[in-house]
């Protein structure tokens, strides 16, 4: 019998399982819709789009599922303040650059987060659901949100941020341990202090908030997914999982590059983008960690090199988000992927009925 919470019964889901969005490609309008056809939550990361763009994605999701769907944007930041010299992070970034036969690179301009310019496009989106990282929502958008029927899910890696999550108006907090791979959505505090693990997370979360969590961080199997319903949770988010699909918009050497990961082999960096990240560690990685600019100016950086890195099959040079629970990743499709979840998640729960 399927595993039935409050989140399958609010969004009229069949199975509890969200696939995280993935800003920047990973998360392809057929990867969703395939997640959301096989009774999940696929999920548009939306915050490196543009307005015009996000409008096709959903067009494309809805041309292949008439079910529910999220979307992600980046909680509104203020533009950085531009160092008073670029020059070294120009300097350590420039023979990766000359490597992949690309012209000098040039110093990005400071800018903010694209909430504004998003927002509008994802409130008539029919999403169902809004989700949010980085930070709180302005008052005016949760009120928009309500309004529309919207739920509304914030990332906390803290109690802290959780209960800030709660007072905002959230309908859901989306508890990210310190396993998760990509951007770490820490706000209330240090990165560094934020490093709590999923298993500790949880339930400390679920005992702090009354409105529903939802786990997120390591989780790469039905065994994963039965344990964070037994510490609280309504359901998971999984995001490295979905990541080695057939669907997923990656690389196929990003892909190849978690397939042969171990657990020990992932690090939290600012290389790639200068906000914390966890990715398979590689000679990029290493090499520029202490000269990054702010995020979302190292991001515009390394976007040319990434890219290009991308094309020509150099993973040395990409940000290869990954969780710590590489060893568990396979290829398949998502359909396939959410049919084994469902049973070995059934099996792990009657294991323990048993």
């Amino acid at each position: 019998m399927p595993v039935q919470t409050v989140l399958t019964q609010r969004l009229g889901l069949a199975h509890p399982i969200i696939q995280a969005p993935m800003a920047g490609g990973g998360d392809t309008p057929a990867l969703v819709a395939a997640v959301s056809e096989a009774g999940g939550l696929g999920s548009i990361g939306a915050a490196y789009l543009t307005a015009e763009q996000l409008r096709d994605t959903v067009k494309a999701v809805r041309a292949q599922t008439a079910r529910p769907f999220g979307v992600n944007l980046f909680a509104p930041l203020p533009a950085p303040a531009a160092p008073a010299d670029m020059a070294p992070a120009l300097a350590r970034v420039a023979p990766f650059y000359a490597e992949l036969g690309l012209p000098a690179p040039e110093a990005p301009a400071p800018a903010g987060t694209s909430f504004d310019a998003l927002f509008p496009t994802a409130l008539d989106s029919g999403a169902a659901v809004l989700s949010f990282t980085f930070g709180l929502l302005p008052d005016a958008a949760v009120r928009a949100l309500k309004e529309r029927g919207m739920l509304l899910a914030g990332t906390a890696t803290t109690v802290e941020e959780a209960v800030a999550l709660e007072r905002l108006g959230v309908d859901l907090v989306v508890a990210q341990g310190a396993e998760a791979g990509g951007h770490r959505g820490t706000f209330a505090g240090p990165c560094e202090a934020a490093m709590v693990g999923t298993m500790a997370l949880v339930p400390q979360i679920v005992d702090a908030v009354a409105v529903p969590v939802v786990a997120s961080g390591g989780i790469m199997d039905g065994r994963g997914i039965a344990a964070s319903l037994a510490l609280g949770a309504c359901g998971v988010q999984m995001g490295t999982a979905f990541l080695t699909c057939a669907e997923a918009g990656i690389a196929e050497v990003y892909k190849q590059a978690i397939l042969e990961a171990r657990e020990d082999e992932t690090r939290l960096t600012r290389a790639f983008s200068g906000r914390p990240a966890r990715g398979i560690a590689n000679r990029f990685m290493e090499a520029v960690e202490d000269a990054a600019l702010p995020f979302p100016m190292q991001n515009a950086l390394t976007r040319p090199l990434r890219t290009a890195a991308a094309k020509q099959g150099r993973a040395e040079f990409l940000s290869l988000w990954a969780g710590q629970g590489v060893r568990m990743a396979r290829r398949q499709t998502a359909a396939e992927l959410m049919a084994r979840l469902v049973e070995e998640t059934e099996a792990a729960v009657g294991r323990l009925a048993g």
